[in-house]
């Protein structure tokens, strides 16, 4: 399986450029190597059509029987071929919408004339995405699909490891920026509750020097010292009556 992408910044930087995942067998260094003897092997999405005859003594081709050797050698390619297709189908399965191909294989002929998968690959996105929130659950995608064969290779393993780094940095960019959130809400919340209090002392002041209260009792107090002024008209006019 082959992951490419594109460079986003030096937080991601592990997952820029490309990586490859390989099918369980290759013989790359970073894999253990399974050598299966047989005609050269060559690159294609599609086998070629096989050239087989079936006869009473077993498979053969063009009217030959195999040897007991031919035979074994046909029976490692069958297996090599459905392993290599089950493992570039789970690494796409996972992949969802980050897979932009198809698995392509690479096949090696075998004595019977049929063309067997030995190895294969996938090419999936790897760039980021446009937020740190986008860019974790990508990075989560990329090391599933790298991890979903039953048995992931060397290779499989290192693209995991990559996007696991990715993930770190994503997590870390939203920590910071939920921090810078929070630190900026509080500063606002306190800029408005002491622009709140000057405005309460302002509108609460009354031309007396005594603050404003409840409307009703506002009013109650100045019907009573109304009532005040008015009985003590009355008394110095009594007085002086």
């Amino acid at each position: 399986m082959s992951i490419s992408g594109v460079s986003y910044s030096s937080a991601y930087s592990a997952m820029a450029g490309s990586a490859r995942l390989h099918s369980p067998g290759c013989s790359c260094p970073m894999c253990m190597p399974v050598r299966v003897e047989s005609t050269p092997a060559q690159v294609d999405s599609q086998p070629p059509a096989p050239d087989l005859q079936q006869g009473g003594g077993g498979t053969v081709k063009a009217g030959k029987q195999l040897s007991e050797e031919q035979q074994d050698q046909l029976r490692k390619l069958q297996a090599r071929d459905r392993e290599v297709r089950q493992h570039e189908q789970a690494h796409l399965a996972a992949a969802g919408g980050l897979a932009v191909s198809g698995p392509t294989y690479t096949f090696q002929r075998g004595p019977d004339g049929v063309s067997y998968a030995i190895g294969g690959e996938v090419n999936i996105d790897t760039s980021p995405g446009r937020t740190p929130q986008e860019t974790l659950t990508r990075a989560q995608t990329i090391e599933r699909a790298a991890l979903a064969p039953k048995d992931p290779s060397g290779a499989d393993r290192a693209v995991a490891a990559q996007a696991r780094q990715m993930a770190q940095e994503a997590h870390r960019a939203i920590a910071q920026q939920r921090s810078e959130a929070t630190g900026a809400g509080g500063e606002a919340v306190g800029q408005a509750g002491e622009a709140g209090k000057r405005a309460g002392s302002a509108a609460g002041a009354d031309p007396g020097g005594e603050q404003a209260g409840n409307p009703r009792q506002d009013k109650a107090r100045r019907a009573y010292a109304d009532n005040s002024q008015a009985e003590t008209a009355l008394s110095l006019i009594s007085a002086y009556a």
